[in-house]
């Protein structure tokens, strides 16, 4: 198959082409073409590509195969980078201080994590290893209702303690504000925008107790998802299914959202219900979007459990309708048939209100426990069994349950498995985090493909060294990006390469009103990555998660070239990306 053929052959002709990719490996960068410092004025005259008074450009990626974001068909040329900016596209003829043959590769915009947890990780290893080899040139926090702030006294100091101990980083901030200004000062591999948590300023106003918000609580929490939006926070998001967040109303919840109308930025749900009550909650959250006159963002849409599976249909019916009907509606989700979580989301949010102390008192409550084993098994035959369920995150004593799935776990060593699982809460303070094994191959392919959705990792960034290894993680963390590309645009055929690009690119950063981002375009942000499209692929697994990803030799983020020849280089060039301020 020519190149030719996979750049106009259309739906079906560029996925037969991509096939015919397969075993092209990375080429070399060019050697440095020696250079001095860049004069003044401008490289590219807008609309004629390649022609400019300057002879030099800090970089440029020739001959690949541009799939610019845009979603259209892909095409020949070559991308001048300048500074932190795309300074020329098509025929360039400019010369690069480093020149990279890109000649059987894509080129694409950086890819947008809509829906990340990297957060503060970035701060312990600001290389973000798995995210931007994975081609992840900017990570969405602040997503399932927590957010970096507004903290409270007594939520500052623990999580500045815990930061000094566990990390020897130090906590100097309280709010997003602070957070993005750190962000900045770091300079980490990836750029990083944040929501704005909703059940972290319901926390902050109301605590983790179990009850509507007053009239001075709402006035309380809706001055500080203002202060969020105007220290550049780029929506509002919940985590229903977790406490503080799922004692809150729908009116609350109207209300909270209400402060982005006049923004562009979107209210994020993490719903209350994914598996049983999955459509209820996915009209609640159309319903919030659509009273507050703002835009929905439906995060990590699935359909949980075998009993479930049927709902994914109707779920994408209702979002089209909605979307149909004026709200302006989209989702996300990862590459993967199982979610991450914490263990202790076995049981219902109400065994959770007000707080960890008091969750775990209920479960050695002999009045309380029956009922919350009752509701623990119930999940677990939601889930098929308990080998559904796998340790991600645990601490001493009980390390070896790392990586470890629960029913195998439990039967290694004699117990009952609910027993084991109260034991494991219970020694680790309830901060233990799982895998859940609960959707269908078919619904997730199905959910990828579909034109209103994003693809998320939902993961942290981790690294195979250093403190972010000592977990085991999702793969997602380190692989979400290539398997989109590798296993369902070239090896699936669920999607054509441009529309999977346009929903890690020019899609998010659209929904997020990010103007000069997702896109290759003359004086966008220079976030680019070169990719093979015939050996992109994700090499992460379940069993040995921390691998990274085969086939992306080149991300360049800001203008930093990040990832070279597959390598790590050691030049950063993140920052912080802030919304506009206040709607109204």
């Amino acid at each position: 198959m020519k190149r030719r053929d996979f750049v106009t052959g259309g739906t079906k002709g560029a996925l037969v082409a991509l096939a015919g990719l397969a075993g092209l490996g990375a080429r070399p960068a060019a050697p440095p073409v020696t250079g001095t410092g860049h004069a003044g004025g401008p490289l590219h005259h807008p609309g004629r590509p390649g022609r400019g008074s300057r002879s030099h450009a800090d970089l440029v990626i020739r001959g690949g195969t541009l799939v610019d974001g845009t979603g259209a068909a892909p095409r020949s040329g070559d991308v001048a980078i300048t500074g932190d900016r795309i300074s020329a596209l098509g025929r360039v003829s400019v010369t690069g201080t480093v020149e990279i043959d890109a000649r059987d590769m894509a080129v694409a915009p950086g890819f947008i994590d809509i829906h990340s947890h990297a957060d503060l990780s970035l701060l312990v290893n600001p290389r973000a290893e798995s995210c931007v080899r994975q081609g992840v040139t900017l990570a969405v926090v602040g997503q399932d209702g927590s957010s970096i702030g507004p903290w409270s006294d007594a939520a500052f100091e623990s999580t500045r303690d815990r930061y000094r101990r566990s990390f020897d980083v130090e906590i100097d901030f309280r709010d997003i504000g602070g957070f993005l200004d750190r962000i900045d000062r770091v300079r980490p591999a990836v750029s990083v925008a944040s929501m704005v948590g909703h059940g972290t300023v319901r926390g902050h106003v109301i605590g983790g107790a179990d009850r509507p918000a007053t009239g001075a609580d709402l006035d309380r929490m809706r001055s500080l998802v203002r202060d969020g939006l105007a220290a550049g926070a780029v929506g509002l998001s919940t985590g229903l299914e977790y406490t503080p967040g799922s004692f809150a109303t729908r009116d609350e919840l109207v209300a909270l959202a209400g402060e982005l109308r006049g923004t562009p930025y979107p209210y994020a749900s993490h719903m209350r219900n994914e598996d049983d009550r999955l459509l209820a909650a996915l009209e609640e959250a159309l319903h919030v979007g659509r009273m507050a006159g703002v835009a929905v963002q439906v995060s990590h849409l699935k359909a949980q459990g075998e009993r479930n599976h049927w709902k994914a249909g109707a779920a994408l019916a209702a979002i089209e309708a909605a979307r149909a009907n004026g709200v302006d509606v989209h989702f996300d989700r990862y590459p993967y048939v199982a979610y991450a979580t914490g263990l202790s989301n076995l049981f219902p949010a109400s065994a959770r209100a007000g707080g960890t102390a008091r969750f775990l008192a209920r479960l050695a409550d002999p009045e309380t426990s029956p009922a919350l084993e009752r509701a623990c098994r119930d999940k677990i035959a939601l889930l098929g069994s308990w080998d559904a369920v796998r340790i991600t995150r645990i601490g001493a004593p009980n390390a070896y349950a790392r990586g470890r799935r629960l029913g195998e776990l439990a039967a290694e060593r004699g117990e009952d498995p609910y027993d084991l699982t109260v034991r494991l809460l219970r020694d680790a303070g309830g901060s233990v985090g799982m895998i859940g094994f609960g959707m269908s191959e078919e619904n997730t392919e199905r959910i990828l493909a579909h034109p209103l959705g994003m693809v998320c990792s939902d993961g942290g960034a981790h690294a195979p060294y250093g403190p972010l290894s000592g977990s085991s993680p999702h793969p997602r963390g380190y692989g979400t990006f290539p398997r989109l590309l590798g296993h369902y645009v070239r090896d699936r055929k669920a999607m054509v390469l441009e529309a999977a690009v346009h929903k890690i690119t020019g899609l998010p950063a659209r929904k997020l009103g990010l103007g000069d981002r997702g896109v290759l375009r003359v004086g966008a942000v220079a976030d680019v990555v070169v990719f093979d499209p015939g050996s992109v692929a994700d090499r992460a697994t379940f069993e040995d998660p921390h691998r990274y990803p085969a086939g992306i030799p080149h991300v360049v983020a800001g203008g930093v070239h990040t990832i070279r020849d597959g390598e790590q280089t050691g030049r950063t060039g993140g920052g912080a990306v802030r919304g506009s301020g206040v709607g109204g």
